[in-house]
Protein backbone atom coordinates (compact mmCIF):
# COMPACT_ATOMS: atom_id res chain seq x y z
CA UNK A 1 0.00 0.00 0.00
CA UNK A 2 1.12 3.43 -0.97
CA UNK A 3 1.15 5.97 2.55
CA UNK A 4 -0.01 8.89 1.91
CA UNK A 5 1.74 11.46 4.04
CA UNK A 6 1.00 14.36 5.24
CA UNK A 7 3.77 16.21 5.10
CA UNK A 8 4.71 18.83 2.40
CA UNK A 9 8.29 18.73 0.45
CA UNK A 10 10.38 21.48 1.35
CA UNK A 11 10.29 24.37 -0.76
CA UNK A 12 12.59 27.04 -2.09
CA UNK A 13 11.56 29.85 0.74
CA UNK A 14 12.04 27.08 3.33
CA UNK A 15 15.32 27.53 5.37
CA UNK A 16 16.78 24.00 6.08
CA UNK A 17 19.99 23.52 8.69
CA UNK A 18 22.10 21.62 7.59
CA UNK A 19 21.75 19.30 10.48
CA UNK A 20 18.45 18.67 8.83
CA UNK A 21 20.36 17.42 5.38
CA UNK A 22 21.93 14.01 4.72
CA UNK A 23 24.50 15.05 1.96
CA UNK A 24 24.82 18.67 4.62
CA UNK A 25 25.19 20.62 1.16
CA UNK A 26 22.48 23.43 0.46
CA UNK A 27 19.28 22.90 -0.92
CA UNK A 28 18.40 23.60 -4.79
CA UNK A 29 15.84 25.88 -5.76
CA UNK A 30 13.43 24.13 -6.99
CA UNK A 31 12.07 24.52 -10.78
CA UNK A 32 8.72 26.86 -11.16
CA UNK A 33 7.03 23.91 -12.30
CA UNK A 34 8.60 21.52 -10.40
CA UNK A 35 7.06 23.33 -7.01
CA UNK A 36 3.54 23.96 -8.58
CA UNK A 37 3.05 20.42 -10.14
CA UNK A 38 2.10 17.18 -7.97
CA UNK A 39 0.88 13.49 -8.15
CA UNK A 40 -2.08 12.68 -10.19
CA UNK A 41 -3.79 11.51 -7.41
CA UNK A 42 -3.71 15.37 -5.78
CA UNK A 43 -6.08 16.05 -8.53
CA UNK A 44 -9.54 16.97 -8.21
CA UNK A 45 -11.77 14.82 -9.81
CA UNK A 46 -15.27 16.56 -11.89
CA UNK A 47 -17.73 15.62 -9.64
CA UNK A 48 -17.24 15.67 -5.63
CA UNK A 49 -19.88 15.82 -2.56
CA UNK A 50 -18.95 18.21 -0.10
CA UNK A 51 -17.94 21.83 0.16
CA UNK A 52 -15.21 23.99 1.28
CA UNK A 53 -14.17 27.21 1.31
CA UNK A 54 -11.88 28.50 -1.82
CA UNK A 55 -10.87 31.63 -3.85
CA UNK A 56 -10.52 31.18 -7.24
CA UNK A 57 -7.73 33.18 -9.65
CA UNK A 58 -9.10 36.49 -8.97
CA UNK A 59 -10.82 36.35 -6.10
CA UNK A 60 -12.77 33.62 -4.26
CA UNK A 61 -15.84 32.12 -6.57
CA UNK A 62 -19.03 30.56 -5.75
CA UNK A 63 -20.00 27.78 -7.28
CA UNK A 64 -22.61 26.15 -5.02
CA UNK A 65 -24.35 23.18 -6.41
CA UNK A 66 -28.38 22.29 -5.05
CA UNK A 67 -26.36 18.88 -3.59
CA UNK A 68 -24.80 20.78 -0.87
CA UNK A 69 -22.79 21.19 1.45
CA UNK A 70 -23.46 17.32 2.94
CA UNK A 71 -19.88 16.72 3.71
CA UNK A 72 -16.42 17.82 4.10
CA UNK A 73 -15.87 18.43 0.99
CA UNK A 74 -13.31 20.99 -1.25
CA UNK A 75 -12.14 23.82 -2.95
CA UNK A 76 -14.27 23.84 -6.44
CA UNK A 77 -12.82 22.55 -9.86
CA UNK A 78 -14.42 24.95 -11.82
CA UNK A 79 -13.12 26.17 -14.84
CA UNK A 80 -10.65 29.14 -13.95
CA UNK A 81 -6.71 30.15 -15.46
CA UNK A 82 -4.02 28.24 -14.40
CA UNK A 83 -1.32 29.14 -12.27
CA UNK A 84 1.51 30.40 -14.50
CA UNK A 85 4.08 27.81 -16.02
CA UNK A 86 7.74 28.82 -16.42
CA UNK A 87 7.86 30.89 -19.57
CA UNK A 88 11.54 29.83 -20.02
CA UNK A 89 10.57 26.34 -21.05
CA UNK A 90 7.32 26.86 -23.64
CA UNK A 91 5.23 23.78 -24.24
CA UNK A 92 5.72 21.88 -27.69
CA UNK A 93 3.15 23.15 -29.94
CA UNK A 94 3.06 20.71 -32.60
CA UNK A 95 3.58 17.71 -29.91
CA UNK A 96 -0.01 18.76 -28.60
CA UNK A 97 -1.33 19.34 -31.46
CA UNK A 98 -0.16 15.85 -32.75
CA UNK A 99 -0.86 13.74 -30.35
CA UNK A 100 -3.94 13.66 -28.14
CA UNK A 101 -2.67 11.97 -25.45
CA UNK A 102 -0.40 15.03 -24.87
CA UNK A 103 -2.96 17.40 -24.81
CA UNK A 104 -4.54 15.22 -21.71
CA UNK A 105 -1.46 15.37 -20.17
CA UNK A 106 -2.09 19.70 -20.34
CA UNK A 107 -4.97 19.53 -19.46
CA UNK A 108 -4.62 17.72 -16.34
CA UNK A 109 -1.20 19.63 -15.91
CA UNK A 110 -3.51 22.71 -16.05
CA UNK A 111 -5.70 21.44 -13.56
CA UNK A 112 -3.17 20.49 -11.03
CA UNK A 113 -1.59 23.83 -11.19
CA UNK A 114 -5.16 25.47 -10.65
CA UNK A 115 -5.55 23.72 -7.42
CA UNK A 116 -2.15 24.45 -6.16
CA UNK A 117 -2.87 28.42 -6.90
CA UNK A 118 -1.80 30.07 -3.68
CA UNK A 119 -4.14 30.73 -1.18
CA UNK A 120 -2.94 32.09 2.39
CA UNK A 121 -3.83 34.97 3.50
CA UNK A 122 -2.06 35.62 7.09
CA UNK A 123 1.08 34.16 8.52
CA UNK A 124 1.59 34.41 12.06
CA UNK A 125 3.65 33.61 15.53
CA UNK A 126 2.25 33.10 18.44
CA UNK A 127 3.83 32.76 21.97
CA UNK A 128 3.52 31.79 25.67
CA UNK A 129 4.38 34.84 27.75
CA UNK A 130 4.82 34.11 30.98
CA UNK A 131 3.31 37.50 32.22
CA UNK A 132 0.20 38.15 29.81
CA UNK A 133 -0.46 34.37 28.62
CA UNK A 134 -0.80 33.66 24.76
CA UNK A 135 -0.34 36.96 23.09
CA UNK A 136 0.59 37.61 18.87
CA UNK A 137 4.16 37.60 18.32
CA UNK A 138 4.53 38.60 15.03
CA UNK A 139 1.83 38.53 11.43
CA UNK A 140 1.55 39.82 7.94
CA UNK A 141 -0.22 41.52 6.84
CA UNK A 142 0.29 43.71 9.71
CA UNK A 143 -3.62 44.49 9.45
CA UNK A 144 -5.71 41.66 9.04
CA UNK A 145 -7.75 41.01 11.77
CA UNK A 146 -6.30 37.94 14.13
CA UNK A 147 -8.32 38.68 17.98
CA UNK A 148 -8.17 35.23 19.12
CA UNK A 149 -5.86 33.38 17.13
CA UNK A 150 -3.36 33.01 19.79
CA UNK A 151 -6.06 31.00 21.76
CA UNK A 152 -6.46 28.78 18.85
CA UNK A 153 -3.00 28.21 17.51
CA UNK A 154 -1.98 27.41 21.05
CA UNK A 155 -4.82 24.97 22.64
CA UNK A 156 -5.37 24.61 26.22
CA UNK A 157 -2.87 22.25 28.14
CA UNK A 158 -0.47 22.31 25.23
CA UNK A 159 2.16 22.90 28.32
CA UNK A 160 1.64 19.19 28.55
CA UNK A 161 3.31 18.39 25.12
CA UNK A 162 5.87 18.97 23.17
CA UNK A 163 4.61 19.10 20.08
CA UNK A 164 1.50 19.36 18.08
CA UNK A 165 -0.29 20.79 14.96
CA UNK A 166 -4.29 22.64 15.11
CA UNK A 167 -6.35 23.03 12.62
CA UNK A 168 -9.02 25.78 13.19
CA UNK A 169 -11.18 28.10 12.01
CA UNK A 170 -11.17 32.03 12.12
CA UNK A 171 -13.60 34.04 10.76
CA UNK A 172 -14.10 32.74 7.10
CA UNK A 173 -10.87 31.05 7.15
CA UNK A 174 -9.07 27.82 7.96
CA UNK A 175 -5.98 27.85 10.08
CA UNK A 176 -3.11 25.26 10.56
CA UNK A 177 -0.43 26.32 13.07
CA UNK A 178 2.46 23.73 14.46
CA UNK A 179 3.09 23.92 18.26
CA UNK A 180 6.53 23.09 20.08
CA UNK A 181 7.37 23.75 23.51
CA UNK A 182 11.00 23.29 24.46
CA UNK A 183 13.09 23.63 27.77
CA UNK A 184 15.15 26.24 28.38
CA UNK A 185 17.67 27.72 30.97
CA UNK A 186 15.61 31.31 31.90
CA UNK A 187 13.90 32.12 34.97
CA UNK A 188 11.67 34.31 32.78
CA UNK A 189 10.14 31.51 31.20
CA UNK A 190 10.06 29.60 34.14
CA UNK A 191 11.96 26.60 32.55
CA UNK A 192 9.83 26.55 29.01
CA UNK A 193 9.57 28.52 26.17
CA UNK A 194 6.52 27.33 23.91
CA UNK A 195 5.43 29.11 20.29
CA UNK A 196 3.57 28.01 17.21
CA UNK A 197 3.80 29.23 13.86
CA UNK A 198 0.50 29.43 11.57
CA UNK A 199 -1.16 30.26 8.51
CA UNK A 200 -4.85 31.20 7.23
CA UNK A 201 -5.98 30.12 3.96
CA UNK A 202 -9.94 30.32 2.74
CA UNK A 203 -9.88 26.07 2.38
CA UNK A 204 -8.10 23.90 4.55
CA UNK A 205 -7.98 21.27 2.02
CA UNK A 206 -4.49 22.53 1.01
CA UNK A 207 -2.96 23.92 4.34
CA UNK A 208 -1.66 20.34 4.72
CA UNK A 209 0.97 21.51 1.90
CA UNK A 210 3.07 23.72 4.39
CA UNK A 211 3.10 21.15 7.57
CA UNK A 212 7.15 20.12 7.28
CA UNK A 213 7.45 23.98 6.75
CA UNK A 214 5.73 25.73 9.61
CA UNK A 215 6.86 22.21 11.54
CA UNK A 216 10.68 23.36 10.66
CA UNK A 217 9.81 27.38 10.97
CA UNK A 218 8.63 27.00 14.82
CA UNK A 219 11.55 25.24 15.53
CA UNK A 220 13.88 28.17 14.00
CA UNK A 221 11.33 30.15 16.26
CA UNK A 222 12.79 28.66 19.68
CA UNK A 223 16.00 28.83 18.88
CA UNK A 224 16.45 31.86 17.13
CA UNK A 225 13.17 34.40 18.24
CA UNK A 226 12.44 37.06 16.33
CA UNK A 227 14.11 35.37 12.46
CA UNK A 228 11.23 36.37 10.50
CA UNK A 229 12.52 36.28 7.02
CA UNK A 230 11.86 32.93 6.04
CA UNK A 231 8.25 33.55 6.63
CA UNK A 232 8.03 37.32 4.83
CA UNK A 233 9.83 35.42 2.17
CA UNK A 234 6.84 32.69 1.87
CA UNK A 235 3.72 35.06 2.56
CA UNK A 236 5.14 37.37 -0.34
CA UNK A 237 5.44 33.94 -2.30
CA UNK A 238 1.96 32.31 -1.03
CA UNK A 239 -0.19 35.00 -0.39
CA UNK A 240 -3.74 35.10 -2.19
CA UNK A 241 -5.58 37.48 -4.13
CA UNK A 242 -8.92 38.57 -1.86
CA UNK A 243 -11.77 40.78 -3.10
CA UNK A 244 -11.48 44.25 -1.30
CA UNK A 245 -13.54 42.60 1.37
CA UNK A 246 -11.46 40.07 2.37
CA UNK A 247 -14.15 37.68 2.50
CA UNK A 248 -14.12 34.17 1.32
CA UNK A 249 -16.97 32.54 -0.25
CA UNK A 250 -18.60 28.88 0.73
CA UNK A 251 -18.20 26.74 -2.29
CA UNK A 252 -19.08 23.58 -3.17
CA UNK A 253 -18.60 21.14 -6.19
CA UNK A 254 -20.91 19.70 -8.94
CA UNK A 255 -21.69 15.90 -7.72
CA UNK A 256 -23.01 14.96 -11.40
CA UNK A 257 -19.77 12.77 -12.13
CA UNK A 258 -19.12 10.81 -8.64
CA UNK A 259 -18.93 7.61 -10.39
CA UNK A 260 -16.38 8.20 -12.87
CA UNK A 261 -14.30 9.59 -10.06
CA UNK A 262 -14.56 6.61 -7.81
CA UNK A 263 -11.98 4.85 -9.73
CA UNK A 264 -9.30 7.65 -9.10
CA UNK A 265 -8.85 7.92 -6.11
CA UNK A 266 -12.34 9.89 -5.84
CA UNK A 267 -11.71 12.24 -2.84
CA UNK A 268 -8.05 13.83 -2.60
CA UNK A 269 -9.24 16.96 -3.04
CA UNK A 270 -11.39 16.34 0.28
CA UNK A 271 -8.38 15.83 2.76
CA UNK A 272 -7.03 18.08 4.86
CA UNK A 273 -4.81 15.66 4.32
CA UNK A 274 -4.60 12.68 7.08
CA UNK A 275 -1.58 10.63 7.55
CA UNK A 276 -2.05 7.38 6.07
CA UNK A 277 -4.51 4.89 8.11
CA UNK A 278 -6.45 8.28 9.50
CA UNK A 279 -9.35 6.57 8.64
CA UNK A 280 -8.41 3.11 9.62
CA UNK A 281 -7.39 4.40 13.06
CA UNK A 282 -10.92 6.29 13.45
CA UNK A 283 -12.98 3.09 13.06
CA UNK A 284 -10.86 1.13 15.59
CA UNK A 285 -10.98 4.10 18.21
CA UNK A 286 -14.67 4.33 17.73
CA UNK A 287 -15.78 0.40 16.68
CA UNK A 288 -19.69 -0.10 16.23
CA UNK A 289 -19.78 3.39 17.55
CA UNK A 290 -19.09 5.07 14.48
CA UNK A 291 -22.16 3.79 13.06
CA UNK A 292 -24.25 5.54 15.89
CA UNK A 293 -21.83 9.28 14.33
CA UNK A 294 -22.76 8.23 11.19
CA UNK A 295 -26.47 8.93 11.96
CA UNK A 296 -25.92 11.98 13.78
CA UNK A 297 -24.08 13.26 11.41
CA UNK A 298 -26.62 12.25 8.64
CA UNK A 299 -29.18 14.22 10.62
CA UNK A 300 -26.82 17.38 10.86
CA UNK A 301 -26.52 17.44 14.99
CA UNK A 302 -23.89 19.80 16.32
CA UNK A 303 -20.89 17.49 17.74
CA UNK A 304 -18.82 18.26 20.10
CA UNK A 305 -15.39 16.00 20.33
CA UNK A 306 -13.43 16.28 23.99
CA UNK A 307 -9.92 14.88 24.51
CA UNK A 308 -6.78 16.53 25.75
CA UNK A 309 -3.74 17.60 23.94
CA UNK A 310 -2.27 16.66 21.26
CA UNK A 311 -5.23 18.38 19.33
CA UNK A 312 -4.01 16.91 15.89
CA UNK A 313 -5.23 13.94 16.17
CA UNK A 314 -8.65 14.99 17.18
CA UNK A 315 -8.79 17.45 14.51
CA UNK A 316 -8.48 14.34 12.17
CA UNK A 317 -11.48 12.62 13.93
CA UNK A 318 -13.05 15.84 13.41
CA UNK A 319 -12.35 15.37 9.34
CA UNK A 320 -13.62 11.77 9.53
CA UNK A 321 -16.63 12.55 10.99
CA UNK A 322 -17.62 14.94 8.37
CA UNK A 323 -17.03 12.14 5.62
CA UNK A 324 -19.61 10.38 7.09
CA UNK A 325 -22.81 13.04 5.24
CA UNK A 326 -21.76 12.67 1.88
CA UNK A 327 -24.41 12.66 -0.56
CA UNK A 328 -23.56 12.66 -4.40
CA UNK A 329 -27.45 12.60 -5.31
CA UNK A 330 -28.29 15.92 -6.81
CA UNK A 331 -30.82 18.04 -4.81
CA UNK A 332 -30.87 16.28 -2.02
CA UNK A 333 -30.09 18.30 1.17
CA UNK A 334 -30.92 21.82 -0.36
CA UNK A 335 -32.77 23.36 2.58
CA UNK A 336 -30.48 21.58 5.10
CA UNK A 337 -28.06 23.07 7.29
CA UNK A 338 -24.02 22.45 6.06
CA UNK A 339 -22.40 20.31 8.49
CA UNK A 340 -19.27 22.37 8.99
CA UNK A 341 -15.49 21.45 9.94
CA UNK A 342 -14.75 23.46 13.34
CA UNK A 343 -11.83 21.63 13.93
CA UNK A 344 -10.39 22.62 17.10
CA UNK A 345 -12.49 25.06 19.49
CA UNK A 346 -11.86 27.30 23.01
CA UNK A 347 -14.35 29.60 24.86
CA UNK A 348 -13.63 32.22 22.64
CA UNK A 349 -15.26 30.69 20.15
CA UNK A 350 -18.79 29.93 22.34
CA UNK A 351 -20.69 32.92 20.35
CA UNK A 352 -19.95 31.77 17.07
CA UNK A 353 -20.87 28.36 18.02
CA UNK A 354 -24.23 29.69 19.53
CA UNK A 355 -25.35 30.46 15.63
CA UNK A 356 -24.28 27.47 14.18
CA UNK A 357 -27.34 25.20 13.43
CA UNK A 358 -24.78 22.02 12.64
CA UNK A 359 -21.05 21.29 12.84
CA UNK A 360 -18.32 18.96 14.08
CA UNK A 361 -15.52 20.67 16.45
CA UNK A 362 -12.85 19.24 18.95
CA UNK A 363 -11.81 20.99 21.87
CA UNK A 364 -9.82 20.22 24.91
CA UNK A 365 -11.68 22.67 27.44
CA UNK A 366 -14.37 20.30 29.55
CA UNK A 367 -16.13 23.60 30.38
CA UNK A 368 -18.08 23.02 27.70
CA UNK A 369 -19.14 19.87 28.72
CA UNK A 370 -21.38 22.21 30.74
CA UNK A 371 -22.78 24.26 28.50
CA UNK A 372 -25.30 21.67 26.74
CA UNK A 373 -26.97 25.04 24.58
CA UNK A 374 -23.87 24.45 22.05
CA UNK A 375 -24.44 21.15 21.32
CA UNK A 376 -26.48 17.89 20.40
CA UNK A 377 -24.09 15.61 20.97
CA UNK A 378 -20.63 15.50 23.13
CA UNK A 379 -18.41 13.10 22.51
CA UNK A 380 -15.48 12.17 25.83
CA UNK A 381 -13.01 9.48 24.49
CA UNK A 382 -15.30 6.50 23.08
CA UNK A 383 -18.18 7.67 24.94
CA UNK A 384 -21.06 9.60 22.59
CA UNK A 385 -23.58 10.93 24.95
CA UNK A 386 -26.51 13.26 24.13
CA UNK A 387 -28.79 15.14 26.65
CA UNK A 388 -31.27 15.48 23.80
CA UNK A 389 -34.35 13.11 25.02
CA UNK A 390 -35.28 12.84 21.65
CA UNK A 391 -31.62 11.38 20.08
CA UNK A 392 -31.02 9.36 23.64
CA UNK A 393 -32.66 6.31 21.37
CA UNK A 394 -29.91 6.46 18.51
CA UNK A 395 -27.18 6.18 20.72
CA UNK A 396 -28.05 2.20 20.88
CA UNK A 397 -27.18 0.15 17.93
CA UNK A 398 -29.51 -1.40 15.89
CA UNK A 399 -29.23 -4.72 14.13
CA UNK A 400 -28.83 -2.78 10.32
CA UNK A 401 -26.05 -0.92 12.30
CA UNK A 402 -24.32 -3.99 13.61
CA UNK A 403 -24.43 -5.66 9.98
CA UNK A 404 -23.55 -2.76 8.37
CA UNK A 405 -20.42 -2.16 10.79
CA UNK A 406 -19.92 -6.26 9.75
CA UNK A 407 -19.87 -5.30 6.05
CA UNK A 408 -17.26 -2.69 6.44
CA UNK A 409 -15.25 -4.46 9.01
CA UNK A 410 -14.95 -7.03 6.07
CA UNK A 411 -14.40 -5.21 3.21
CA UNK A 412 -11.24 -3.46 5.09
CA UNK A 413 -9.80 -7.26 5.87
CA UNK A 414 -10.34 -7.94 2.13
CA UNK A 415 -8.52 -4.60 0.97
CA UNK A 416 -5.86 -5.27 3.12
CA UNK A 417 -5.48 -9.02 1.66
CA UNK A 418 -5.38 -7.92 -1.92
CA UNK A 419 -2.62 -5.12 -0.81
CA UNK A 420 -0.74 -7.98 0.97
CA UNK A 421 -1.14 -10.41 -1.34
CA UNK A 422 -2.01 -8.63 -4.89
CA UNK A 423 0.34 -5.85 -4.07
CA UNK A 424 -2.84 -3.13 -5.11
CA UNK A 425 -1.32 -0.33 -4.39
CA UNK A 426 -4.33 2.34 -5.95
CA UNK A 427 -6.99 1.13 -3.54
CA UNK A 428 -6.62 2.53 0.38
CA UNK A 429 -8.70 2.50 3.56
CA UNK A 430 -9.69 5.94 2.93
CA UNK A 431 -11.42 5.68 -0.38
CA UNK A 432 -13.72 2.23 1.03
CA UNK A 433 -14.57 4.13 4.14
CA UNK A 434 -15.79 7.24 2.71
CA UNK A 435 -17.12 5.22 -0.56
CA UNK A 436 -18.89 2.72 2.16
CA UNK A 437 -21.20 5.70 3.80
CA UNK A 438 -21.36 7.75 0.67
CA UNK A 439 -23.41 4.52 -0.87
CA UNK A 440 -25.24 3.91 2.35
CA UNK A 441 -26.25 7.52 2.07
CA UNK A 442 -27.24 7.31 -1.38
CA UNK A 443 -29.10 4.27 -0.96
CA UNK A 444 -31.34 5.82 1.84
CA UNK A 445 -32.45 9.30 -0.60
CA UNK A 446 -32.64 7.00 -3.52
CA UNK A 447 -35.58 5.08 -2.06
CA UNK A 448 -37.40 7.90 -0.53
CA UNK A 449 -36.81 9.46 -3.73
CA UNK A 450 -38.57 6.35 -5.31
CA UNK A 451 -40.95 5.83 -2.57
CA UNK A 452 -41.95 9.85 -2.93
CA UNK A 453 -42.23 9.90 -6.71
CA UNK A 454 -44.98 5.98 -6.17
CA UNK A 455 -48.35 6.29 -6.50
CA UNK A 456 -48.26 5.37 -2.90
CA UNK A 457 -46.24 7.50 -0.75
CA UNK A 458 -46.02 5.40 1.96
CA UNK A 459 -42.65 3.60 3.50
CA UNK A 460 -43.26 -0.16 4.90
CA UNK A 461 -40.93 -2.39 6.56
CA UNK A 462 -39.79 -3.49 2.93
CA UNK A 463 -38.69 -0.21 1.68
CA UNK A 464 -36.95 0.20 5.35
CA UNK A 465 -34.83 -3.25 4.28
CA UNK A 466 -34.00 -1.53 0.91
CA UNK A 467 -32.48 1.85 2.79
CA UNK A 468 -30.55 -0.42 4.29
CA UNK A 469 -32.04 0.21 8.14
CA UNK A 470 -33.95 -1.67 10.57
CA UNK A 471 -37.92 -1.52 10.60
CA UNK A 472 -37.98 -1.35 14.19
CA UNK A 473 -34.94 -0.26 15.64
CA UNK A 474 -34.19 2.75 13.13
CA UNK A 475 -37.93 3.58 13.16
CA UNK A 476 -37.08 7.13 15.32
CA UNK A 477 -34.11 7.57 13.33
CA UNK A 478 -35.98 7.25 9.74
CA UNK A 479 -38.25 10.02 11.25
CA UNK A 480 -35.73 12.52 12.16
CA UNK A 481 -34.03 12.33 8.43
CA UNK A 482 -37.96 13.03 7.05
CA UNK A 483 -38.41 15.76 8.90
CA UNK A 484 -34.58 17.17 8.49
CA UNK A 485 -34.65 16.63 4.52
CA UNK A 486 -37.91 17.50 4.20
CA UNK A 487 -39.93 14.49 2.94
CA UNK A 488 -43.17 15.60 4.62
CA UNK A 489 -45.85 14.25 2.11
CA UNK A 490 -44.14 10.37 2.96
CA UNK A 491 -46.51 8.60 5.53
CA UNK A 492 -44.62 5.95 7.78
CA UNK A 493 -46.79 2.52 7.49
CA UNK A 494 -47.92 1.65 11.12
CA UNK A 495 -46.04 -1.92 10.70
CA UNK A 496 -43.02 0.03 11.83
CA UNK A 497 -43.56 -0.58 15.45
CA UNK A 498 -41.26 1.48 18.09
CA UNK A 499 -38.26 -1.44 19.01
Amino acid sequence: MVERSDRAPLLDWEEVPTAEKPDGKAPAVPHVKERLSSPPNNRAPSGSSGFGWSSGPGGPTSTRTVSNGDGCGAPPATSGAPAAVDEAQPPDKDAHLSDPGAIEVSLEDRMVKWEEKDQIVSVFVVTFNTRTGNMLEWCLPKDIDLEGVEFKAIASGSHRVTTDFIYFRKGSYFGLACFANMAVESMEERGARMKSVGILSPSYTLLYRYMSFLEHQVRLQLKSPGHYSPLEAFYEDKRALLPPSGEAVVCALPTSTWGAAINHSMHPEMKITHPAGCMSQFIRFFGEQIMVLWKLALLRRRILIFSPPPVGVVCYRVYCCCCLANISIPGVGVAVPEFRPFFYVNVADISALENELSYVACTTEKIFEEKKDLYDVYVDNQNVKTHRDGLKPLLRLSAADREKYRKLTEQRQMLLYSQEENGDCVSSEEDLFILFFLEQNNRIFQTLSEVAGSSDPTITQESVRAMGLDPHGDRLFLLHLLEIYGYDSLLVSEQLCCS
